[in-house]
């Protein structure tokens, strides 16, 4: 039977120190830029929230101010989902050729113009050249956000920061209910420019996606970004080698259609009867 030490002795390395529980690397890790770097791009899901949420509170004082008809407004809230498609099309090939950080600045710049369109407008025309505008740019936030969040976070952390993302989307829209009540329409496209105008500004002090470096074959700032996002004193070596192996997982993933699936869905599920099915069958809840 072993005694005490024995234990101690083979708990000791070859130089006779007790080997710590806890790794040099794990002591000294630093999410603090992971975590920064997660509120900046979440503003760009609070700014899609907030796009959303917009128009319900705010229909009755634009119509009053603008004398507009039932139809034109009609049109000013539903074109925002036109313009979020035409993001989420463009958003793949953007956030790969101009990198994720430079995608989000494109579509701050997108909802910057659009809810300054909307705030000076006089009529129906500069109300829906700024309402396409924010949905292109919400558009984008939905595929580069999520996105960014993964490739930035490191894995025991991804889940609970790529799950910001859709809580800042509905907490943009809660808020844009509530406050609605209360301010003028025009103030309220003034007050979503804030996220929007942090979202940049944070742009300049946060790193690019290691990952995106890595794939287009960046390999110095690649390793600046992984360094600075995990600590100058880790070593991300094993990591780095990881991400390098990841990249054609990255690219393959295109090719599974969900993009398509999600633009097109309702379409999808009317021509497969279910819609018709449900509609007709409203008191049917539990059809699923």
């Amino acid at each position: 039977m072993a005694n005490k030490k024995d234990i101690e002795r083979r708990d000791r390395g070859q130089d006779g120190f007790r080997a710590p529980l806890v790794s040099q690397d794990e002591r000294k890790e630093n999410n603090f830029m992971v975590y920064l770097s997660t509120f900046v791009a979440v503003c760009g899901s609070y700014a899609f929230g907030t796009g959303v949420g917009y128009s319900s509170p705010t229909e009755a004082g634009i119509r009053r101010d603008l004398n507009l008809t039932m139809a034109q407004y009609s049109l000013f809230g539903s074109i925002l989902t036109f313009g979020a498609m035409i993001g989420a099309i463009a958003s793949g090939p953007m956030a790969d050729l101009f990198g994720r950080k430079g995608a989000l600045r494109i579509s701050s710049a997108f909802c910057i113009g659009g809810w300054l369109a909307i705030y000076f407008a006089q009529g129906p025309m500069p109300l829906d050249i700024g309402r396409l505008a924010n949905g292109f740019g919400m558009g984008v936030f939905s595929y580069v956000v999520p996105v960014f969040i993964a490739e930035i976070a490191p894995k025991q952390l991804r889940g609970l920061l790529t799950a910001a993302n859709q809580l800042l989307i509905v907490t943009g829209v809660s808020v844009s209910f509530v406050v609605g009540t209360i301010l003028h329409w025009r103030t309220m496209a003034l007050a979503g420019l804030i996220p929007c105008g942090v979202l940049l500004l944070g742009l300049f002090i946060i790193p690019e996606s290691p990952r995106w470096l890595a794939k287009i074959g960046k390999q110095r700032e690649f390793d600046a970004a992984l360094r600075k996002l995990r600590g100058e004193e880790i070593d991300v070596s094993e990591e780095a080698a990881e991400i390098r192996i990841g990249v054609g997982l990255m690219i393959s993933q295109q090719f599974g259609g969900i993009n398509g699936i999600c633009f097109y869905a309702s379409s999808i599920f009317a021509s497969s009867g279910t819609y018709n099915i449900y509609v007709l069958n409203p008191n049917l809840t539990k059809f699923f």
